[in-house]
């Protein structure tokens, strides 16, 4: 893994003026109860499953992967319905434990006591991450996108367009953190430095990606170091 800094790095000593986070797989690593829900409805309805349609389907919106099921498994049963029931299974597993990811809790807390505003920046459904959200301080973020509210999901720019407007920054000034090839296509259109941390796929190289292995001891000032300015190298920063 390239853990080399950018070519254009942020300026030392300024944060990102945001941190917008994924969730699945990067804030907690719930991609295993997403796999273990779609072989159960496979099992529950005769469908055919594998590991690699399951992989298929990270990062994707829900109504994307209803549709992939759908297809995959010939359910008589519609998209809506489908993600109904990945919802049902992945919510009772995370209200029995929710698997953290290393360093993100602590990540989010330096983050917030240095004043860097974060947002969550998910395609799953509201109702899945209002228990993940009880588990956090209030206030750990101060915006919340989740697929049932955009139009467009990721690898769409929206989602993180959605987040920054909200946050009131330049997206220019934000730093995602993503673990998928979808995440990381939606932020980087959006034109957030996107940080990925490779988790359960593999991620490609890109223009204004910056990789490491873990988010564990990571700071607010290396957060800033990774920021890729616009293109005479200068970061936007305040």
């Amino acid at each position: 893994m390239n853990t080399d800094p950018p070519t254009h790095a942020g300026a030392p000593g300024h944060p990102p003026a945001a941190v917008l986070w994924d969730m699945d797989g990067t804030l907690c690593d719930t991609e295993p109860y997403w796999i273990e829900t779609e072989f159960a409805i496979a099992e529950r309805f005769g469908g055919e499953w594998s590991h690699a349609d399951a992989l298929e389907l990270v990062g994707n919106d829900l109504l994307e992967s209803g549709r992939y099921i759908k297809r995959r498994m010939e359910l008589e049963l519609s998209p809506e319905e489908i993600v109904d029931l990945l919802l049902d299974g992945v919510v009772e597993r995370v209200e029995r434990a929710i698997p953290w990811r290393p360093g993100a809790r602590e990540l989010l807390t330096e983050l917030g006591a240095a004043g860097v505003p974060c947002a969550l920046v998910t395609m799953s459904w509201q109702r899945f991450v209002a228990p993940i959200l009880r588990q956090l301080p209030v206030g750990t973020f101060q915006a919340v996108v989740t697929g049932d509210q955009v139009e467009f999901g990721k690898p769409h720019p929206e989602p993180y367009e959605t987040a920054a407007a909200a946050l009131g920054v330049p997206t220019a000034d934000c730093l995602a953190v993503e673990d998928s090839n979808t995440g990381a296509k939606s932020a980087e259109a959006a034109g957030c430095t996107v940080l990925v941390v490779v988790n359960h796929v593999p991620v490609l190289e890109g223009p204004r990606r910056v990789f490491r292995d873990t988010l564990s001891g990571l700071t607010v000032a290396d957060l800033g170091e990774m920021l890729i300015g616009d293109e005479d190298g200068s970061p936007d920063v305040r």
